[in-house]
């Protein structure tokens, strides 16, 4: 009998069950043979406190304090608009005074390759972050505290028994339903609702270019695309979100030629070569914010899902609580719960 069995070896699983190990017995299970193979290991791997919506927002600025050290270095993220829609987002970005406006010229001195934009801003706040080495992290405290991880174990049966839960030879007082684009397949095995999770397809290419590593990262403010500088190249995506179904997803050659297209409209350089190219899930629920909780009839089953593009930037601030809600303590700080 174990206090806890989170499902799901990707960033959420590794941050909430860590937590919990602080105070219980926890054990973690992962489908694949090793952990972080999909989406977490896929990440574009930037710390932005003006991306997403007000919760990851909020979740985001609580968690820089906690990441520790060797896990953030500074790379400043330069927003721009290309059309009149993403001068309208980006006064929102702007309004919000996470990011400070700059003229085209300016944008243009930060990134020398860009052509004028219709208008900028400059997130300074903004971080690489090393994913690998935070959910190393997490698994080497997770362990320290006596938790345990199985991979190569996918939980093909959930079912009540009394208080708690059994899935295969494990029984549990709770579930946490980590399980990220999977988790509405976790739910339907134990008989509980969806959360109504949509996992969305992300192309990220890589292209050999000169780059300057002084570059910031370089996104649209409406969501069309976004470059970033990486050893010998650049990283370049359509922030493409095409619904899926859960999967090890794939890029398809058509967005992989969009980001391209997109890039090279708003620079000068002239991108035509791919090395290589890769494709993740973001799970959103409607409202794209985190769900973290248990249906009133259904307690005992607690979500840590839909985090979409943003798991890995708040994911301190939010698996401290998520532990608090599955420990039944006061969280800190308003957290959405399913619905």
């Amino acid at each position: 009998m174990v206090d806890v069995l989170v499902i799901g070896g990707g960033i959420a699983g590794v941050s909430i069950a860590c937590e919990l190990a602080a105070d219980a017995h926890v054990v973690l299970v992962e489908a694949e043979p090793e952990l972080a193979r999909h989406t977490t290991g896929r990440s574009a791997a930037i710390y932005v406190p003006t991306y997403g919506g007000p919760v990851v927002r909020e979740f985001t600025a609580a968690s820089e304090h906690l990441f520790g050290d060797g896990i953030l270095t500074p790379h400043p993220a330069l927003w721009i608009a290309v059309d009149d829609d993403g001068v309208d987002h980006l006064k929102e970005i702007s309004d919000d005074g996470g990011a400070e406006p700059v003229t085209a010229q300016q944008a243009v001195e930060l990134c020398r390759v860009l052509r004028p934009p219709l208008a900028a801003a400059v997130d300074r706040t903004a971080q690489a972050i090393d994913v690998m080495a935070l959910h190393a992290r997490y698994v080497r405290v997770l362990r320290e505290r006596g938790g345990q991880i199985r991979t190569a174990s996918p939980v093909t049966g959930l079912r009540r028994d009394g208080s708690g839960w059994v899935a295969g030879d494990l029984k549990a007082d709770v579930v946490v339903d980590a399980a990220g684009a999977w988790a509405d397949r976790v739910a339907a095995m134990a008989g509980v609702p969806p959360i109504g999770l949509v996992p969305m397809r992300r192309t990220i290419a890589f292209v050999p270019a000169e780059a300057d590593p002084a570059w910031p990262a370089v996104a649209d403010a409406a969501g069309s695309f976004y470059f970033r500088q990486e050893s010998g190249g650049l990283l370049v995506s359509p922030a493409d979100e095409t619904p899926s179904e859960p999967c090890d997803a794939k890029p398809e050659d058509v967005d992989v030629a969009l980001a391209l297209e997109r890039v090279n409209a708003a620079t000068t350089l002239r991108l035509r070569t791919v090395r290589t190219a890769w494709a993740g899930l973001r799970s959103f629920v409607a409202d794209r914010e985190p769900v973290v909780g248990a249906w009133p009839d259904h307690p005992g089953f607690v979500f840590f899902a839909g985090q979409g593009g943003y798991g890995i930037q708040m994911a301190p601030a939010l698996a401290r609580t998520g532990a608090d809600i599955v420990l039944g303590r006061t969280p800190p700080s308003a957290i959405m719960s399913p619905r």
